[in-house]
């Protein structure tokens, strides 16, 4: 028997990946109902790990967007465009109901409102409101304000990455001259390989899906959530103040935007995983939306978990290795963008 805490990305792929390979789960999330969000990308690594998880392709493309290229406007005529590699974007509750429609068809038991109130990570015992459970393995998938993390390792807190993170989706198609169905990239660099600002979006024939990242302060836990467009307009034009045109047309198209504080949890002095309670996703290690990497670590911590417990392996190894392979990979991935943007 397996317990999940959190029924997000990584929760529900895993359930019904377990479900279908008969293994019994329960899944405990404190929202009465899939979560909501913004939108994402995912590339073809990510919708591979789906796939060998069992969440059919088909049913995923009719819930994203295809993504056939990138343009970064900031860079050099020459490496400012770059091909897709299998990119889709995805509102996140469309993502969420694929998922969700995947662990229902492997009656995987997910529990909506149920919070987890309190976890003893020795035992392995866990408290809602009415219920203390108690199981062999319990796979923390509960975000990057984790429960789990808090009393596991109440030393690695979530930190602010240094950037605050506003997006926005038109209701609506917006006129733009631009190149449709592209993501593109505005922005201003600094001295590192990453821009101080940018300012990305996407138009299709349906909307506008943008976003703009500044690097300032974090704001206050108040501030956090949803405001009328014109309240940060101000702000958001200084993203990029050479296309001021083009960003007010498109805040002209958005009722509201979400704003929150980029935040990461480092591996530096993580505890080594081992039974009975593991991290996975952005519990153990979320990272800043600017590496668009946090959704596509979150579904392979996902597939290793369920390759390591459905033979026979032992999961804490699993996500072990994990830990190695991200580290390879996002620094891997800083090394290409410091000789791209070099």
């Amino acid at each position: 028997m397996v317990t999940i805490i959190g029924g997000g990305i990584a929760g529900t792929v895993l359930a019904g990946a377990l479900a279908q390979s008969h293994v019994p789960v329960t899944v405990y999330e404190r929202q009465p109902a899939p979560g909501t969000g913004a939108f994402m990308v995912l590339d073809g690594h990510a919708h591979q790990s789906l796939a060998e998880l069992g969440v059919s392709i088909d049913a995923l493309h009719r819930h994203s967007h295809p993504i056939p290229g990138f343009r970064f406007h900031y860079l050099p005529e020459g490496r400012n465009a770059t091909r897709s590699q299998g990119h889709r974007l995805y509102r996140r509750t469309d993502l969420l109901a694929a998922l969700t429609e995947f662990a229902s068809a492997t009656n995987a038991d997910i529990r909506y409102d149920n919070a987890i109130t309190d976890i003893d990570p020795t035992t392995g015992t866990l408290h809602t409101l009415t219920t203390e459970i108690s199981d062999e393995l319990l796979i923390a998938a509960d975000g990057v304000d984790s429960l789990a993390r808090q009393h596991l390792e109440p030393h690695r807190p979530a930190e602010y990455a240094g950037q605050i993170v506003i997006y926005g989706t038109t209701p609506r198609p917006t006129g733009l001259d631009t190149e449709p169905d592209v993501m593109h990239f505005h922005g201003q660099l600094g001295d590192g390989p990453m821009p101080t600002s940018t300012f990305g979006y996407m138009h299709t024939r349906d909307a506008v899906f943008w976003f703009t990242r500044l690097t300032r302060d974090a704001i206050l836990q108040d501030d956090i959530g949803f405001h009328p467009t014109t309240e940060w307009a101000s702000t958001i034009l200084d993203a990029d103040p050479t296309i001021p045109n083009l960003i007010e047309t498109i805040l002209d198209g958005t009722d509201t935007i979400h704003i929150s504080n980029a935040r990461s949890v480092s591996l530096t002095a993580a505890r080594t995983p081992q039974p009975p309670l593991i991290l996975c996703g952005d519990a153990d290690h979320a990272i800043t939306p600017a590496a668009a990497r946090g959704a596509r670590e979150a579904i392979e911590d996902a597939l290793a978990l369920h390759q390591a417990i459905t033979t026979g392996q032992s999961p804490a190894d699993a996500m072990a290795e994990r830990r190695t392979q991200i580290t390879e990979e996002r620094n891997r991935q800083t090394r290409i963008i410091s000789r791209v943007t070099a």
